[in-house]
């Protein structure tokens, strides 16, 4: 037991999800239901991860680097595909902006602020953080494009509208696809691309599991987080009426931290162990996943579930996806770190945290 919690110190919070479970099925509230289902998901998210980077060891760097790429972020896609089919897209459209925050503020502020302060300042490659940004600023505006330019296809909720926008974001999600799979293609003949240069880096010497097992985990781990993304979206509704909250607080906060909480111990762990580098790599490279891959994926997997998904967002949404990269950006262009910098980033994130917290207050 003590090397299991050794090697996966969340494992303890799978009692989590057995209580999601009796807590659905006793009637204690579905207030209950969300919250144990929400902890839940947290160790099953570490242990994807952890089977995906055991494959990827056998498999070799090039192939592992493709693995991590495509499954890095399974546990939040599950949970917007089981969003999506409830319908709650604005639900969906808040938590792919709040991963993208998140990875760039909240994770790469708390790796700069614990790691500054044991360690001083933090040295990593610039020019492959010139090079994350450049492709963030281009994906950050292949995101926004959408919103923008639908304002002018007609009046709003009208056939018209609603046919040319959807267009668009489908035509920008191919676009984004196409770039990713070209990303992959390249970083298959090159090391150190952005698409994958965290993956290939975070494949571990030495594999937890055998081939075997890391596919029982992994598809264990899968079904798993497929249950409690069920009980946890169905939860949604009641929790947003008992606690006053909004769809968007929970999509752009609380659904990001839940799906990705493993990857981010990682990235804070690499800079405590002065691996700046790889810490940034995590922080950076998810928010490309994120936004290269999973957003378009979904809007394309939104159709045969026949919630039309688009790459509309909303003027709070543009306005924190703007902060996160501008200030993202300007931390990371010198190439060095330090606890001022990460505290910085917290700060920004901790103001539209409470911002975001108290928007349906202000909006009631």
């Amino acid at each position: 037991m003590k090397k299991i919690l050794k090697e996966n110190p969340t494992t303890i919070l799978l009692l989590a999800g057995l209580l999601a479970g009796i807590a659905h099925f006793a009637g204690w509230g579905e207030s209950w239901v969300f919250f144990f289902a929400a902890i839940g998901v947290i160790p099953l998210a570490g242990y994807i991860g952890s089977a995906t980077e055991a494959l990827a060891h056998y498999t070799g760097p090039k192939i592992g680097g493709l693995l991590n790429a495509t499954l890095g972020n399974a546990a939040e896609l599950i949970i917007t595909l089981v969003a999506i089919r409830e319908g709650l897209l604005e639900l969906v459209k808040a938590s792919i902006t709040g991963s993208i925050i998140g990875n760039l503020l909240l994770v790469m502020g708390m790796s700069m602020l614990f790691g500054g302060l044991k360690h001083g300042v933090q040295k990593f490659d610039r020019k492959q953080s010139g090079n994350y940004g450049v492709l963030l600023v281009m994906t950050i505006l292949a995101l926004v494009i959408p919103s923008f330019f639908g304002l002018s296809l007609g009046n709003e909720g009208s056939i018209g509208w609603t046919i040319g926008v959807e267009v668009l974001s489908l035509g920008v999600a191919g676009v984004m696809i196409v770039l990713y799979i070209l990303g992959i293609i390249y970083s298959l003949k090159y090391s150190g691309t952005p698409i994958s240069a965290k993956q290939e880096t975070g494949i571990q010497a030495k594999p937890l599991y055998s081939i075997s097992t890391a596919f029982i985990v992994l598809g264990v781990a899968t079904l798993g987080v497929v249950i409690l993304s069920e009980l946890l979206v169905g939860a949604v509704e009641s929790v947003v009426i008992q606690f006053g909250l909004s769809e968007f607080f929970i999509g752009i906060i609380l659904i990001p931290i839940v799906g990705n909480v493993a990857e981010h111990l990682v990235a804070v762990q690499s800079a405590l162990k002065n691996k700046m580098e790889l810490s940034m790599e995590i922080s950076l490279s998810s928010s490309l996943q994120i936004a290269l891959f999973v957003a378009p994926l979904l809007v394309f997997i939104s159709l045969a579930l026949g919630h039309p998904l688009t790459l509309m967002f909303n003027t709070f949404e543009l306005i924190s996806l703007g902060a996160a990269v501008v200030i993202a950006a300007l931390v990371s262009m010198d190439g060095e770190s330090n606890w001022l910098e990460g505290a910085a980033l917290l700060a920004v994130y901790i103001i539209l945290g409470l911002a975001f917290f108290l928007l349906p207050v202000v909006v009631g």
